[in-house]
């Protein structure tokens, strides 16, 4: 009987780590991971553990959870770069026409995440979550004005994340966590080659591992305080270069290697019911962007360097806060607002992913059709802010306005996330 029912949700969980989900978010990092976490804007992650999807957010909050519980979600992400010229040059190899202002370089994309979690006895809790914490999308037409510089750019991340939670008194839980994550990039742009133009596509992948930990701190009518903390990962990308010319003949396709570290990150949150209507929470985290300073393209063979790109990226702070009011034992309403800063400067800022800081405001409810199940969902809008580029950056990373013009501009920035939630205990 028990088997019976545990396959249902390691079923629908495999399928989830079938569906791809890249987006854009801050940096490339993706924070969607819940539908009943949006609604709040993610205040008081690490804290509130509500349900299963506290296994990303702070596994030791399963020690809150009873019995066995399944909570699957969907978010509908919608990123919008708008790029307007103010003064860019045109490669003057081969005096390579301007080329066209793109339309909108966001995509939209779906990003699934599902999560599980089992009483093993009162004090221990195993859980599985299956999501992706990083992805990108952005695509622009052939001709535009920075094609040179950037087609496509795609990043999408699988992570499967077992977990273990143990309460250790009445006022303290830990977990900890084990990360394996697959990552697929691809990265094309234009090539010129003086007579005519081409096209670069870098594609390359790698699994690896990390791990996640925190701790939940019961503080009885004083609330609740949680501390997570998840892993870098370093990624060694293996894949292909592949340069076509101007006819479509095959210039270069050589194996190459391509090193990216994610950043680690630190939460700390705080949850209080304040009486049986209103909860408050809120969160501040870190994220450690600076060790992402190059993306360096390697080729295999014989160590040339193909490609360099400078990021020079900086350590990021989030700061949210949110309020839930439960109507009744149904229907529950939520707010939030959230800073959320960008590891981009404009120094250093790329047509690939023209992020910048970012404010986030956020509704959603729960309803609750039976006493152990829960449909969440939620809705934000990220008032992006406006953001310069001048880049003019060439393959070997240095300035090289002949091959790849001069990109200057302005970028109008904004994000939607709409999500949903199933959530069943049993």
């Amino acid at each position: 009987m028990k088997f019976k029912q545990t396959v249902p949700a390691y079923s629908i969980m495999v399928a989830l780590a079938a569906l791809p989900g890249p987006a854009a978010a801050s940096g490339f990092a993706l924070v969607e991971q819940s539908a009943s976490g949006l609604g709040n804007a993610f205040a008081g992650g690490a804290a509130s553990a509500e349900d299963a999807s506290t296994i990303f957010f702070n596994p030791a909050g399963m020690s809150r959870l009873q019995g066995k519980q399944i909570a699957v979600a969907v978010h509908a992400i919608k990123p919008s770069a708008q790029f307007s010229d103010t003064g860019s040059g045109q490669a003057t190899l081969g005096a390579r026409p301007l080329g066209t202002i793109p339309g909108d370089a966001g995509n939209l994309a779906f990003v699934p995440n599902g999560y599980f979690s089992m009483e093993i006895n009162p004090q221990m809790k195993l859980g599985l979550g299956i999501n992706a914490p990083f992805g990108l999308k952005t695509e622009y037409p052939a001709g535009w004005i920075g094609r040179f510089q950037a087609l496509k750019s795609s990043i999408d991340t699988i992570n499967v994340n077992p977990s273990v939670s143990y309460q250790v008194n009445d006022g303290i839980s830990i977990g900890v966590g084990l990360d394996y994550q697959r990552i697929n990039a691809e990265l094309t742009s234009a090539k010129n080659f003086g007579a005519g133009e081409g096209r670069a596509t870098m594609s390359g992948s790698d699994a690896t591992w990390g791990y996640n930990f925190g701790a939940l701190f019961d503080l009885g009518s004083s609330g609740r305080i949680g501390v997570s903390y998840r892993s870098s990962i370093k990624y060694k990308l293996s894949g292909t270069m592949l340069v076509t010319t101007p006819t479509g003949a095959v210039a270069l396709n050589q194996a190459v290697t391509a090193d990216l570290k994610t950043p680690d990150t630190l939460s700390l949150s705080y949850f209080k019911a304040l009486d049986n209507k209103w909860d408050v929470m809120a969160d501040l985290s870190r994220a450690g962007w600076s060790n992402f300073n190059e993306l360096r393209i390697i080729q295999v063979s014989n160590g040339t360097v193909l490609q360099v790109t400078p990021e020079n990226w900086s350590n990021t702070w989030r700061v949210s806060a949110g309020a839930s009011y439960h109507y009744n034992e149904k229907w529950t309403a939520r707010i939030g607002v959230a800073r959320d800063q960008s590891p981009v400067s404009d120094a250093f800022r790329t047509a690939r992913i023209p992020d910048a800081d970012r404010t986030w405001l956020s509704l959603g409810g729960q309803c609750k059709p039976a006493r152990e199940s829960a449909v969440d969902f939620g809705y934000a809008h990220l008032f992006v802010k406006d953001s310069a580029i001048s880049n003019n950056t060439g393959s070997a990373g240095t300035p090289s306005t002949a091959t790849v013009g001069k990109l200057v501009g302005n970028y109008k920035n904004s994000v939607d996330i709409l999500s949903v939630q199933y959530t069943h205990g049993f």
